[in-house]
C-alpha cells in the first residue's frame, strides 16, 4: 500500500502531461470522472447513508483500509503507518475508536475474512498479524522477513489462503488456511520470476485475483505495470493495459476487484484507474478514471455499500502529532 519513494519531478511531470493529453475531465459535485478515449461521463454522487468524510485521529498516518462482513459490514478498519494502531470507525456516523494498539511498526494492507479475523501487513516490521476484528486481540503473528529493507505491504484473501506482497524483494508469501480456516504454523514463500521487474523502492504493492480465480494480479508501483502471476510457479507476465498509455499504473497502490472490474489506486496521482479485465486476467481495458477534490494521496480502497472508501495518507505533508487525517467515501457509478 505505502509508497516510500517519492517520484521525481520528471516522473510526476510526465504523468501529468500524459494524463492531460489523454483525458477529458468533467466535474459533478465532488466527484470527477475521467473517461479515456472518448467523451467524459460525469457521475453524480449517489444518494445513500453514511459519512462522506470519516475523521481519523490526529497524527494517525493512515494507510490500509478494510470493511467488515455480516454485522460488521458498516465498520471500517484503518491501519497506522506511525505505530501500527488499528482504528475502527462506524462508516454511517464517522465515530470510531482505537481497536488495537500497534507494535510500534506500521500496519499497512488490511483484510477482514468471514470469521471476523483482521489480517494486517506489517510494513517495515516484516510481519503479518492476525487480529480478532471485534476485540483487537492478536490471534497469531508471523515474521515473514527481517532487516532494514523489509516491507510487507498488501494482501488478498483467496479460498484456502492469504497472499502477501513484499515490496522490497521479488517474492510473495502464502499463508495456507486449513480446511476449516485454521491458521498455519508457518507461511510459504513464492519467488517472482518471468517478466517481473524488481525496481528500486516500492515494487510489488497491491494484490488481488483474476476474475476466474486462477491467477494473482500484482501491481508494480515503480514500473507502473500490472502482472498476472500463477500461484504455483510465480512466473509473472505483464498484463497489457489498453487505453491507459504511459506511464501505466505508476504509483499503483491498493487494488480492489469486483467481478471483472478492477479498481487500482494511484496514490501520488490522486486518482483511481478503473479497468475491465478479461476473465483470465490476461489483458485489461481502462474504462474511466475516478478523482475527487478531497483526495490527498489516497493509498487503497474498499467497498462499503454503494460507496468506495479511501484513506488519505497525505504523503506530501510532513506528519506531526497534530496533523489531521481522514478517509473519504465516493460514489463510483
Amino acid at each position: 500500500m505505502s509508497d516510500r519513494r517519492q517520484p521525481s519531478p520528471r516522473t510526476v511531470g510526465l504523468a501529468t502531461a500524459l494524463a492531460t493529453a489523454l483525458v477529458t475531465v468533467v466535474t459533478t459535485a465532488l466527484v470527477t470522472v475521467v473517461t479515456l478515449g472518448g467523451a467524459a461521463r460525469p457521475v453524480a454522487a449517489a444518494p445513500g447513508p453514511g459519512a462522506a468524510v470519516v475523521p481519523l485521529p490526529d497524527g494517525f498516518q493512515p494507510e490500509g483500509v478494510a470493511v467488515g462482513t455480516g454485522d460488521l459490514a458498516t465498520t471500517g478498519f484503518f491501519g497506522s503507518r506511525a505505530d501500527g494502531d488499528i482504528y475502527a470507525a462506524d462508516l454511517r456516523t464517522g465515530e470510531g475508536h482505537i481497536l488495537a494498539q500497534g507494535p510500534g511498526t506500521p500496519s499497512l494492507g488490511l483484510k477482514v475474512d468471514d470469521r471476523d479475523r483482521l489480517f494486517v501487513a506489517g510494513g517495515s516490521g516484516g510481519d503479518l498479524r492476525v487480529l480478532d476484528a471485534r476485540t483487537g486481540r492478536t490471534l497469531r503473528s508471523y515474521q515473514l522477513v527481517s532487516g532494514q529493507d523489509a516491507f510487507i505491504n498488501d494482501l488478498v484473501l483467496t479460498p484456502g489462503a492469504v497472499w502477501v506482497t513484499d515490496s522490497s524483494s521479488a517474492q510473495l508469501f502464502k499463508l495456507p488456511l486449513g480446511r476449516r480456516g485454521g491458521l498455519p504454523d508457518a507461511p510459504q514463500r513464492l519467488a517472482l520470476r518471468g517478466d517481473w521487474s524488481q525496481g528500486e523502492g516500492v515494487s510489488a504493492n497491491g494484490i488481488t485475483t483474476t476474475p476466474d480465480g486462477r491467477f494473482l494480479l500484482v501491481v508494480n508501483s515503480a514500473s507502473g505495470q500490472l502482472y498476472r502471476v500463477p500461484r504455483a510457479t510465480g512466473r509473472a507476465a505483464v498484463v497489457p493495459l489498453r487505453g491507459l498509455g504511459e506511464p501505466g499504473l505508476v504509483n499503483g497502490d491498493g487494488l480492489l476487484r469486483e467481478g471483472s472490474t478492477l479498481y487500482a489506486v494511484q496514490n501520488q496521482l490522486d486518482r483511481v484507474a478503473v479497468l475491465r479485465l478479461t476473465n483470465d486476467g490476461s489483458s485489461a481495458r481502462v474504462t474511466r478514471i475516478l478523482t475527487d477534490e478531497r483526495f490527498d494521496v489516497p493509498t487503497t480502497v474498499a467497498r462499503s455499500g454503494r460507496k468506495l472508501v479511501l484513506p488519505n495518507a497525505r504523503f506530501r505533508t510532513t506528519p506531526t502529532p497534530t496533523t489531521p487525517y481522514d478517509a473519504v467515501r465516493i460514489a463510483d457509478r
